[in-house]
């Protein structure tokens, strides 16, 4: 494992979108910043604990799938957040000991414990970049030898563009994933889920807190129509682009948390077509 670029000091005064993320899962690398803001969060926007729980599952499915069924071998996590159980690598590896993850996040807590937690597993780094630097990301990838010329490759953005600004200077969501999708080939993947809503006024009061409580480290609460159009031109895997509960849901998971909730994860699996 090799992490490139040291974390730079954890701010303990402002909440963090990974750490409080930890929080929903039931993890501990939090303070009491993070909790309070959850705190703040869950008075305008229930279900955040239920959403965390179903994303997570979704990322399990899909790395399952695409390694088990697809034969993918290099995986980038865009955006990944703090090490907890069952982290990409290990449920890829867990099918296939050759396939190689980077993971990218500039979460200085992100990487201090993705060292620890990575670091006698050598098909794996840490990346501490902007993950809207793609071609960093990926010459890193190619150089370090985890990215082979030839090998499938799939690309995840998991409950995290909401994190990016809408812009005009090709760091929006959508320019993010167009780049990312001109370094893929013919065959490659592209998954996404993405916190949303139908509810204008809902996501224009969860996208206003999470401004403040952030200091503006975020992008917003977007439509389904939105996520949709990340997808233009890929072949969507079935069964579509969804609420996260509804792809491909492990037989002993059907029925759980299946409950009404305030919002949804929405988003789904593509491949890159063929030329």
């Amino acid at each position: 494992m090799s992490v490139e670029n040291l974390p730079s000091e954890i701010d303990t005064t402002t909440p963090s979108v990974a750490r409080m993320y930890d929080l929903y899962l039931g993890g501990v690398e939090n303070y009491d910043v993070d909790r309070q803001a959850c705190a703040e969060l869950d008075r305008i926007a229930p279900d955040c604990a239920p959403l965390a729980r179903i994303n997570r599952a979704f990322l399990g499915r899909v790395v399952s799938t695409l390694v088990e069924e697809y034969g993918v071998t290099q995986i980038i996590d865009h955006g990944s957040g703090l090490p907890t159980q069952n982290n990409v690598h290990e449920i890829a590896q867990r099918i296939n000991p050759d396939v190689r993850v980077v993971y990218v996040d500039n979460d200085p807590m992100v990487l201090a414990h993705g060292r620890t937690c990575l670091d006698e597993n050598d098909n794996t780094a840490v990346l501490s970049m902007d993950m809207r630097d793609t071609a960093e990301i990926f010459d890193f990838a190619e150089r370090k030898r985890l990215f082979r010329p030839g090998e499938r490759t799939a690309c995840l953005f998991i409950s995290v563009l909401h994190c990016l600004k809408d812009s005009p200077d090709e760091r929006d969501p959508a320019a993010v994933v167009h780049k990312v999708l001109q370094r893929l080939q013919p065959g490659d993947f592209l998954a996404i889920s993405h916190l949303a809503s139908e509810d204008p006024k809902f996501r224009q009061r969860v996208t206003d807190l999470m401004h403040k409580l952030t200091q503006g480290s975020w992008g917003r609460v977007r439509s389904r129509a939105e996520i949709e159009a990340y997808f233009t031109g890929l072949d969507v895997l079935p069964p579509g682009i969804v609420d996260v509960r509804e792809w491909r849901p492990d037989p002993d998971q059907a029925g759980q948390d299946q409950q009404r909730l305030a919002w949804e994860e929405w988003g789904g699996v593509a491949q890159v077509p063929e030329a």
